[in-house]
């Protein structure tokens, strides 16, 4: 495989609920309407997302584990996506659990099991497989700094999420899109203008503040924040949103996007994912994506 973007990160599987109501209250009771388990985690969704754009892909990360195992290279069997660095282990594999109303997804899952156990459930980044692609998109939870070095070694750009301010990973990325429940989890106290002079000032990179469906800030070190409102359209399930958007921004970089374009394209694909339930089956399009922008 040649020219293909390198995907590293939580590739998982998803349990998820979509409810015919409200997500209901402590000792309530909620109809469920639809149910799937299909591929999950921010790269497993992303990939999902970037093969049905056309991306090469090569992915590296999570253990795949037994209850995963058909999940994960079933999917990706007829897809132009190399599963070959992924590690194939003797246990269950990582799962969440997730319950949508449409308005919020609330999420289960045994993290602090995965984190505590001796073993990593993980494989480091290859340099290989960083050495020879286009691009990358690195999620922030394993060995982030290794990650950030190899691609700056081979001089390859990347596209990150949550991560702080002051990290080598947001230092030298090309994009970090950060979204706001990281941002009012780690710096509950800090306006968004502040934060954002943090991180641009931390980065030659493209800083993009993701706000729901509020306007998105991005921008860059020395640059006043720019502004864009996401796309108005009827909401199904929002998982997955920030996973498409996350795709949207990687194949920009992919296809050397500028920065306005970047922005307009990751919002197009989050929006249409918006509207589908589940994401892995139903997918983003580029002519949607394409459809979708021409309309603001």
């Amino acid at each position: 495989m040649t020219d293909y973007i390198y995907m590293y990160g939580m590739i998982i599987s998803t349990e998820a609920f979509l409810l015919s109501g409200e997500f209901p209250s402590a000792d309530g009771y909620g109809e469920i309407k639809e149910k799937y388990h299909f591929i999950g985690g921010e790269t497993g969704t992303a990939c999902a997302v970037l093969v049905s754009l056309g991306c090469p892909l090569k992915l590296g990360g999570t253990y795949i584990g037994n209850i995963n195992r058909s999940i994960i290279r079933d999917y990706f069997c007829d897809k132009n996506a190399d599963l070959s660095e992924l590690k194939d282990k003797d246990f269950d594999g990582i799962v969440d659990w997730v319950i949508i109303d449409g308005k919020t997804r609330t999420a289960f899952g045994e993290w602090r099991k995965h984190y505590g156990q001796k073993e990593p459930f993980y494989e480091k980044p290859c340099e290989d497989s960083i050495k020879n692609a286009v691009c990358c998109g690195i999620d922030p939870y394993f060995y982030p700094d290794i990650s950030s070095e190899l691609c700056v070694k081979w001089r390859k750009p990347y596209v990150t999420i949550d991560c702080p301010y002051d990290s080598l990973i947001n230092k030298y990325c090309a994009i970090n899109a950060v979204s706001h429940q990281y941002l009012a989890q780690i710096y509950p106290d800090v306006d968004f203008e502040t934060l954002f002079k943090l991180y641009t000032d931390n980065t030659d990179g493209l800083v993009i503040f993701t706000r729901g469906e509020k306007e998105l800030i991005y921008g860059r070190k020395g640059q006043s924040p720019r502004y864009f409102k996401p796309y108005s359209l009827n909401i199904v399930s929002t998982l997955g949103a920030g996973d498409s958007f996350k795709a949207g921004v990687i194949y920009a970089l992919y296809n050397k996007m500028s920065d306005e374009d970047t922005v307009k394209y990751a919002s197009a694909a989050a929006g249409i994912a918006c509207t589908k339930f589940p994401i892995a089956q139903n997918t983003p399009t580029t002519e949607e994506i394409e459809r979708l922008i021409k309309t603001r």
